[in-house]
């Protein structure tokens, strides 16, 4: 008989959340400073300065947020419950973004600002609780690996909406048009982003947590805590470098086409190609996670993005030939696939990691802080883009950029990528959790449940000195919360 946690009905439902997931961040990536410099009129250096003063917010709402998910009881379960309000919340927040408005340069800045900031919140009140769903759902660790494995393919279908679906909806309003395009795309995403959280909310579970006790407020020390737990850490490390080499990548792609290739018809075709390659992969990656360590697709991606990057460079002038582009663009989905799967794969054992350490499961506070800490770096790194056009000295009001401004295109398009993505590999090896000493974690939980008896056994007590980065002596302490 099939356990409820294998019905595929829970699995599509858990997975189909991430349309918004993945597709909201992914147009935001592309399009965003996009929309402000080339329809808006924005000064880049402005334009990338939105997302990174934005992501300010965040260190207050989102481990707000996590320690809310925690504390709070519903008879839905907290993190579906918040996921049923968040769903109205995020989808009229991601049309404001697309709204153009008139007026001077001061009040354009301050409404794209403000319309970034909320819908920045409306993402948190939604991605938080579920990314931190999962652990309360589903035990196992091959288990929760296929439940990330078709969250991940449903990433990839939203990427392919997300990548190719605005293009063709702005395209039929034509260039005097532009800015109805836009907000139409807005409309339409906001809709499908609302339909997909709301099949998510009925059609997943959620555990009843045991009522433990714990601090009657949030505190700053309480989620500074978290970057204490070494696994933690390193997730972090896996998580921010190879999600942010794919942000640059995501936020110079329409530059790169328009001017360097010259080719901005071509976006289509060489879209096609990487979120194609990256459906596979996420099959692909699946079928790994099933059985063998959520770090495999990491080692079987990254180093083929690398190369893809690394072959940037030799067809990066004007008229340069498609088709081995778009053989490149395959390359680089296989890698931004795998830099998806994994940290999500491995973010739903970061809850056990953390009973262990202080007796308490919290699996809202390391979803808001993990969530909170990839807004930041998507923060900097579109920052990062604006802030090297106008180095460079990008000109939105000139049909033709300076050479030096299109050398900078490719030079922040292939050097931050490649800096980010072996830096990743590094987090990838040091990663202490596996399939092979996961149920050494599993097996030390159950027995410290029952009677808090520590083991003797000096193989396992080293074992869970990696993961956690503690000694083994202050393991299981409440008083651990407290840094």
């Amino acid at each position: 008989m099939r356990t409820k946690e294998n019905r595929l009905r829970y699995k599509l439902g858990y997975g189909i959340a991430d349309l918004y997931g993945g597709g909201a961040f992914l147009i935001i990536s592309i399009l965003f400073i996009f929309f402000m410099t080339e329809v808006v009129g924005m000064n880049a250096a402005l334009a990338g300065s939105i997302p990174f003063i934005g992501r300010t917010w965040d260190a207050i709402t989102d481990p707000f947020m996590g320690a809310l998910v925690d504390r709070t009881r519903s008879k839905y379960g907290a993190k579906r419950f918040f996921i049923l309000i968040g769903s109205f919340v995020a989808a009229f927040t991601f049309m404001l973004v697309w709204v153009s408005i008139g007026g001077g340069p001061g009040l354009q800045y301050l409404y794209y600002l403000l319309a970034f900031m909320l819908f920045s919140t409306g993402f948190t009140i939604v991605m938080v609780p579920y990314n931190a769903l999962l652990p309360d759902m589903v035990h196992s660790y091959h288990l929760r690996g296929q439940y990330t494995g078709i969250r991940m393919v449903f990433s990839a279908l939203s990427a392919i909406l997300g990548a190719l679906l605005p293009e063709i909806i702005i395209g039929r309003f034509g260039p005097d048009r532009v800015k109805e395009g836009y907000l139409v795309m807005g409309i339409v995403f906001g809709f499908i982003f609302l339909i997909s959280l709301l099949v998510t909310f009925f059609n997943t579970f959620e555990d009843p947590l045991p009522e433990k006790k714990q601090p009657k407020r949030p505190s700053i020390r309480e989620n500074v805590y978290v970057f204490k737990n070494r696994a933690f850490r390193m997730y972090l490390g896996i998580f921010l470098f190879g999600q942010g080499s794919v942000d640059f990548i995501l936020a110079l792609i329409l530059y790169f086409l328009t001017y360097v290739l010259v080719q901005p018809d071509q976006y289509i075709t060489i879209m096609a190609g990487v979120l194609g390659a990256q459906l596979f992969a996420m099959v692909l990656y699946q079928f790994l996670l099933k059985y063998h360590s959520k770090k495999v697709p990491i080692y079987v991606g990254i180093p083929l993005q690398i190369l893809a990057t690394v072959l940037v460079v030799f067809f990066a002038y004007e008229g340069a030939p498609i088709w081995p582009i778009v053989g490149i663009a395959v390359l680089l989905g296989f890698g931004t696939a795998a830099s998806t799967v994994t940290p999500f794969a491995i973010l739903t054992d970061l809850a056990d990691v953390d009973e262990l350490i202080s007796t308490q499961r919290r699996a809202g506070m390391y979803a808001g802080m993990a969530t909170f800490s990839r807004k930041i770096a998507n923060g900097v790194a579109l920052g990062l883009v604006g802030l090297s056009l106008w180095l460079f000295g990008f000109d939105s009001n000139a049909a033709v950029q300076s050479d030096l401004a299109v050398f900078g295109i490719v030079f922040v398009f292939v050097a931050f990528p490649l800096l980010f993505l072996i830096t990743a590999l590094f987090f990838t090896a040091r990663y202490p959790l596996n399939n092979h000493n996961f149920p050494i974690l599993k097996a030390e939980l159950l027995r410290r449940r029952a009677d808090g008896t520590p083991s003797d056994d000096p193989a396992v007590r080293d074992t869970l000195e990696k993961i956690t980065g503690y000694p083994y002596e202050k393991l299981w302490r409440v008083e651990n919360v407290d840094i």
